[in-house]
């Protein structure tokens, strides 16, 4: 399908759009797909909070180099492009279970911010906790000292009371004659 001068610029203008408010792009190279399938990785990269999208590859490239991200050989042959808009591990983890799942699609690599990842890379970006289970286990780093500092504090208020108590307990008992 050939398309106008315009429109190709609209394109870039969108996938400029699309590359600034991402944390993370995600390339993947299909064969013989037909919509049913993309559709329905479409729907599982929405619920992840992202967009995936068959994209033109000099257009694509296009844009890349006015936002100022490489484009060495990352766009040959079809692509398709998974935009990270929220949580870049949760659309990694989705695409790379598509890819493990389905012989359709293939990993090509992609970018975490302007840094270009390789297919390696974002396989261990899809092993990473969900955003907030690394909340959680940030928050229980950054508390554990506190707690601890506050137990060691408590501890010697803790024994005195606990020496009084003893000592008020075998006062009140009455003695054996």
């Amino acid at each position: 399908m050939a398309f106008t001068r315009k429109e190709k610029t609209q394109m870039v203008a969108r996938y400029v759009e699309w590359i600034k408010a991402s944390q993370a792009m995600i390339v993947l190279s299909f064969t013989k797909m037909n919509m049913k399938e993309i559709d329905a990785l479409r729907a599982k990269v929405r619920e992840a909070g992202g967009e995936l999208h068959v994209v033109k590859n000099t257009l694509v490239k296009l844009a890349l180099q006015e936002v100022g991200y490489p484009t060495d050989g990352l766009f040959e042959g079809s692509s398709l492009v998974g935009f990270a808009f929220q949580d870049a591990p949760a659309l990694a983890k989705v695409l790379n279970e598509a890819v493990r799942n389905s012989e359709i699609y293939a990993l090509k690599g992609g970018y975490l911010g302007p840094r270009r990842i390789t297919a390696e890379q974002v396989k261990a970006l899809a092993d990473l906790p969900p955003l907030p289970v690394m909340r959680a286990q940030l928050l229980g780093v950054i508390t554990a000292p506190a707690a601890r500092l506050v137990r060691t504090l408590a501890e010697p208020a803790r024994a005195l009371a606990s020496v009084v108590k003893a000592y008020s307990e075998k006062e009140a008992q009455p003695t054996a004659a």
